[in-house]
């Protein structure tokens, strides 16, 4: 009879975790486990306040003299994602090579530079465009944490709960926007800090404005994190991987369909909540919109954290295949209210419309996700035949968390693309409506690619 493994530590490192086994689960992983999610999910939660932070900055960036274009203002909401999309790529790979505990405290102490940085920057009206430009850049450190966040969450947890603890990371995680999004907007109509935090700025109606606030916010709770990351995490010594090692990944088809997937679900999420608020102050000018912008985020962290059991119950190929299709539907009906935006009510069918999506993404990111694992224990079967059990366990564990990561890294690309195709269809044609037709096409083919590969009678991949 073979004796159940145990939770043994070295300082703070896990020297044996078998999360799988249930005897020891319930024995001390499941306590483990859960102490390192519900440290991570703050921090991840700051990322991405710290890394949207721009979506509203922009807005309010005229009204203190900064007399930059629309387009210059939507380069400045989408460069954070172009930043963010290209870390995660670097960052996916991070945790095997140098422990979750370590680089979690890192990457969220890291977030201090763009937060103090905005903080000094517009307090200044002659700082020039260019340096604007470097802090959007800057802002995508927090973008980057997404990736080995999820990476490192994915370690911890059965396959049985992995679908529900990776929903709960990234979506209370991404609520991080919303929360970015109502704080915001809050506390730059005072100065909270006192002297510290510096003098107003005047606004061209006369008003008063601390938009210093929107950076130094964030300040102390990351160093709080920070330290709760350092002193409260584990590492897992059987996650630790070379990149060689974890590199096998880009043989793998499935990866790169799954980037595809993703990008439809969290690339759009993310890409939403930044374009969003300046996409609503554009269209409907007379409507004060950026009180009512948070709500798309929090209701797509929320559908994200609240579904992830939905795709371990049904399966996620078959909710991802529903998800998209919802998709084209709501963006059909953004479509339809932005073509009748001059008549009363016509602002909150678009804003209904908008609130779908965000729902829609939310429950794709966590069906996506589900899907990851489902199919790298399937591939690594099929592929690797000689592994034993237990090699096979971790094989398809290290590669799913490594997949887990890179397709977030790509789909990041969305907080770019999205806000800077709203900009462009702008310039070109008067308004954003080539832009969403191309969002249309683009989920059109995420069904027909998740119908052949996964949910098909006799697909390849059945998930």
């Amino acid at each position: 009879m073979t004796t159940p493994h145990q939770v043994t530590t070295s300082g703070h490192v896990l020297t044996d975790w078998h999360p799988d086994e249930p005897a020891f689960w319930e024995s001390g992983g499941r306590r483990y486990a859960n102490k390192n999610l519900w440290i991570s999910i703050p921090c991840l939660l700051l990322a991405f306040s710290v890394w949207l932070v721009w979506s509203v900055v922009v807005a309010k960036l005229p009204a203190i003299g900064f007399a930059y274009t629309t387009d210059e203002l939507f380069w400045l909401a989408a460069l954070p994602g172009l930043s963010g999309a290209t870390l995660r790529i670097f960052y996916s790979f991070m945790v095997p090579i140098f422990g979750g505990r370590l680089w979690t405290t890192l990457s969220t102490a890291s977030l201090l530079l763009p937060a103090l940085g905005i903080g000094f920057a517009v307090q200044n009206p002659d700082t020039p465009y260019v340096a604007f430009l470097a802090l959007a850049l800057l802002c995508g450190f927090g973008g980057g944490n997404f990736a080995s966040s999820m990476a490192n969450i994915s370690f911890f947890f059965p396959k049985k709960e992995k679908g529900n603890a990776l929903a709960l990371n990234a979506g209370l995680g991404n609520a991080g926007v919303s929360v970015m999004q109502f704080v915001v907007p809050l506390v730059i109509t005072a100065g909270v800090f006192g002297a510290i935090g510096g003098d107003p700025q005047v606004t061209s109606d006369g008003g008063r404005l601390w938009l210093q606030n929107a950076g130094f916010v964030w300040v102390p709770f990351l160093i709080v994190t920070a330290l709760a990351a350092w002193f409260g995490m584990n590492d897992i010594a059987s996650a630790k991987a070379s990149f060689k090692e974890q590199s096998i990944i880009f043989k793998r088809s499935h990866n790169w369909i799954m980037c595809i997937l993703y990008t439809g679900t969290f690339g759009s999420f993310i890409g939403y909540s930044a374009g969003f608020p300046l996409l609503a102050k554009t269209q409907f000018p007379e409507v004060d919109s950026l009180q009512f912008v948070f709500l798309g985020p929090l209701i797509g962290a929320l559908s994200r954290a609240a579904t992830g059991w939905v795709s371990d119950k049904y399966g996620g190929g078959r909710v991802t295949f529903w998800v998209f299709l919802v998709m084209i539907g709501a963006v059909a009906g953004v479509l339809f209210f932005l073509g009748i935006k001059d008549q009363p009510g016509a602002f909150w069918g678009f804003f209904a419309m908008f609130m779908l999506l965000f729902f829609a993404t939310g429950v794709g990111n966590a069906s996506t996700f589900q899907m990851i694992p489902t199919i790298m224990r399937q591939q690594v079967s099929l592929l690797m035949p000689q592994l034993s059990e237990e090699q096979h366990l971790r094989q398809s564990e290290r590669e799913s968390a490594a997949i887990i990561a890179f397709t977030s890294a790509i789909a990041a690309y969305g907080a770019f693309f999205i806000p800077k195709a709203y900009g462009s269809s702008i310039s070109l044609t008067g308004g954003p409506e080539m832009a969403l037709y191309a969002f249309m096409a683009f989920y059109a083919l995420c069904v027909v690619i998740t119908w052949f590969y996964y949910t098909r009678r006799n697909a390849p991949v059945p998930c």
